[in-house]
């Protein structure tokens, strides 16, 4: 078991003071005086706790809500794509209902969802990385095989097997690319 130590602030010890005084030789007026900055020196000490320990109240408030906006960052996007996750599923029950349900108007509706979802991504950040024909960069692409071929410039992406994504300037995913590569000859 943890014990817990509790400090209790306790005001200085007195000190010797600074010139030797002789009680007989303090008058009245040095006395009160004495007396009001030994009053003042109490305020001032207890104002230093109560400040102090608002300033500890403060920083374990503070890390607290540091900790509550971490564990709830993600609130609005999945509020979002629970939107999306719930069409998922009304899809899903149409299908499997209505076996006379068009191919045609099951694909609208996918394609509904589809753009939803893209949508509520791109409010939450997420950009496509489109590498079709541009130059290759190694900081957006990963190269997943090279294709000869006289109809593009040696290093230029020719085709895009899978889209890349970037969360505001942070890369996510590279797009996986074919790179052209000029033709032995």
């Amino acid at each position: 078991m943890k014990k817990t130590e509790v400090e209790i602030e306790k005001p200085p010890e007195p000190v010797e003071p600074l010139v030797p005084l002789d009680p007989a030789t303090v008058t009245a007026e040095q006395l009160e005086e004495l007396k009001d900055r030994a009053a003042k020196a109490d305020e001032n000490w207890q104002r230093l706790l109560r400040t102090t320990a608002d300033f500890d109240n403060f920083k374990k408030r503070a890390a607290r809500e540091k900790q509550d906006a971490i564990k709830f960052a993600n609130e609005p996007l999945l509020q979002k794509l629970i939107l999306v996750l719930d069409n998922f599923d009304m899809a899903l029950a149409a299908g499997q209902n209505s076996q006379a349900a068009s191919v045609e108007s099951m694909q609208t509706g996918i394609n509904m969802i589809h753009q939803q979802l893209k949508n509520a991504l791109l409010e939450a950040g997420l950009e496509e990385v489109d590498a079709t024909g541009k130059p290759f960069d190694p900081n957006l692409h990963e190269a997943v095989s090279q294709k000869e071929t006289a109809e593009a410039p040696e290093g230029q992406v020719v085709q895009q097997l899978r889209k890349g994504y970037k969360l505001r300037e942070r890369l996510l995913r590279p797009a996986g690319v074919v790179v052209a590569k000029s033709p032995a000859g």
